[in-house]
């Protein structure tokens, strides 16, 4: 994989905080901490998009006809199934 440099500007609040992120140890330099967010951010994006079609999916299936009480007691159940 092929690295590219950038080059960014930080308040002084923000680099001691980077700072302090590898002085515990966490990472080992500026640009691994600045990877790591970026990765994270990445996830997110990702799962965002995830909750975004299950949003839709739910809203283009139309209104149930299920009773709240019903709805619970499927959840109950599969949440105790993936328990097992």
């Amino acid at each position: 994989m092929a690295t590219i440099r950038k080059t960014i500007t930080l308040s002084d609040t923000q680099d001691a905080w980077i700072k302090r992120q590898i002085a515990r140890g966490a990472f080992t330099n500026d640009s691994e901490y600045i990877r790591d967010l970026v990765r994270r951010d990445q996830e997110g994006e990702a799962g965002l998009a995830g909750l975004k079609q299950a949003i839709a999916k739910g809203l283009e299936s139309g209104v149930a006809d299920t009773s709240l009480d019903a709805i619970w007691a499927e959840a109950e159940e599969r949440a105790s199934a993936s328990d097992a």
